[in-house]
């Protein structure tokens, strides 16, 4: 008796709906143009079919008619006429058609059966995966696997191309948008209204480098942002936390939320009942909000992606911030941190283009920046200029106020925006509330405002 494990199985596949194509295409010609752009020649089961569509695409692409006569005498020019059946064959398949205006129904049936044998392949190479034990890193597997099964989609969903003329109509509508809505954001919002006047918010596949020496806020400024996203536009956020713990953070997020003094609500030293009530307030609201946690050290950009591949699936990705760039480490040793660096802003970037939402990504200033005095440049970047290459906006954290006693602080930090590729630089002041350890917006007279409910504008 035949074991059924061992029984060989056929692929997926429905060859009637493959003629049924084919024969749609020479009864009428035009119906190519309907399925060209989700099937190709490798989307067919039989090799004789693949071949026959293949002579189509040429006729067509070169305007010649497609009916029995031109394709027996194109698949004949070819040598390929014998191989296929015959004309006796292009004859059944016009004549196998039971209407050619379904051709797009005949398309969606073939593409999923083609789907179900990509997803074989891909099980079969994963599988070889999981025996390869020369590869050490077992993420680097797993991203290869986990990229095997994301190209099946890829590959397949078909893409629409649009003429110019196409798509003049779609780019005057959002005009008159922007312009009835003046001042509307475009982007991720960042909360801070002076800051999304120069940005227009955090812009899709963009690389958004936050850099400041150490304590003067990268982290404080990066979680306002996540958390005003998500609280405020349900904005789903990824938080690569290589420094801090989640614990750390969600402290954090808490007091800025609550406007409680960080200090007591770490230590426990609240007050009274009135803190406790903010804070079980700002608990209920950020439970709500879709903010997601990274904390692993030394975490490498292979390992990012397929976190983000698992959130995206279930939640979706808006933004994704990494804190920070230098502690990431990379696919192999480098002998210096120049190259190490340039392989770790190159992959930031190509995250931020795959996932197709902004990446904050904060990077340590060069201590150059202190022994010169002033507000940083470009060039103190540290450890690579690549950095300032693949970044589509640089933005630096200054507070003059650092180092100077308590009376002569003012607590006001300056967001200086020195590289934007898609728009103008420029400076954005913001109040450092150190309480709360949080970030607020200024009016003109340099006053942080609080709303009617007690708490700060923009929040």
């Amino acid at each position: 008796m035949t074991d059924k494990k061992t029984k060989l199985r056929i692929p997926p596949q429905n060859i009637d709906a493959e003629k049924a194509i084919l024969g749609s295409i020479m009864l009428r010609p035009g119906a190519i143009h309907e399925i060209n752009d989700i099937i190709s020649m490798e989307t067919f089961y039989a090799s004789k079919h693949a071949q026959i569509y293949k002579i189509m695409l040429e006729l067509s692409s070169k305007g010649e008619p497609i009916d029995i006569l031109s394709m027996s005498h194109k698949l004949e020019e070819k040598g390929l006429l014998d191989q296929i059946g015959g004309s006796s064959f292009l004859s059944e398949l016009t004549n196998s058609v039971p209407a050619s205006t379904n051709i797009k129904y005949y398309a969606d049936i073939v593409v999923k059966k083609n789907i179900l044998r990509k997803i074989i392949e891909a099980g079969d190479h994963i599988s070889e995966l999981g025996f390869r034990e020369d590869i050490e890193d077992v993420f680097e597997i797993l991203d290869q696997a986990e990229k095997r099964m994301m190209g099946i989609n890829n590959n397949t969903s078909g893409h629409a191309f649009q003429s110019l003329k196409d798509s003049l109509p779609e780019a005057w509508e959002r005009l008159e948008k922007l312009h009835e809505n003046k001042g509307e954001i475009r982007g991720v919002p960042t909360g801070f209204h002076d800051l999304d006047q120069y940005l227009s918010g955090l812009q899709k596949s963009d690389l958004i480098i936050l850099a400041a020496r150490p304590s003067m806020g990268k982290t404080t400024l990066a979680l306002d942002i996540a958390r005003q996203a998500a609280l405020n536009h349900g904005t789903p956020t990824i938080i690569f936390s290589l420094e801090m713990s989640t614990q750390q953070l969600v402290d954090r997020l808490l007091a800025a939320q609550s406007k409680v003094n960080a200090w007591n609500l770490r230590t426990g030293n609240l007050s009274s009942d009135g803190e406790f009530s903010k804070i079980r307030d700002s608990l209920d609201s950020l439970s709500k909000a879709p903010i997601f946690v990274d904390d692993m050290a030394g975490n490498s950009i292979i390992r990012m992606r397929s976190v983000c591949r698992r959130i995206r699936a279930e939640h979706g990705i808006g933004l994704i911030i990494v804190d920070y760039l230098q502690l990431m480490s990379t696919s192999k040793n480098y002998d210096n941190m120049v190259n190490q660096v340039t392989e770790i802003s190159r992959s930031l970037k190509a995250l931020a283009k795959e996932f197709d939402v902004p990446v904050i990504a904060l990077s340590q200033l060069s201590r150059a920046v202190e022994s010169r005095g002033g507000r940083p440049r470009l060039s103190d970047l540290r450890d690579s200029g690549s950095i300032e290459q693949d970044a589509d906006i640089v933005m630096f954290i200054h507070r003059e106020d650092k180092g100077k006693d308590e009376s002569e602080k003012t607590n006001i930090a300056e967001i200086l925006i020195e590289k934007h590729r898609n728009g103008p630089v420029g400076k954005v002041d913001l109040y450092f509330d150190e309480k709360s350890t949080t970030f607020v917006s200024m009016d003109k007279s340099n006053n942080y405002s609080v709303s009617s409910t007690g708490g700060m504008d923009q929040f």
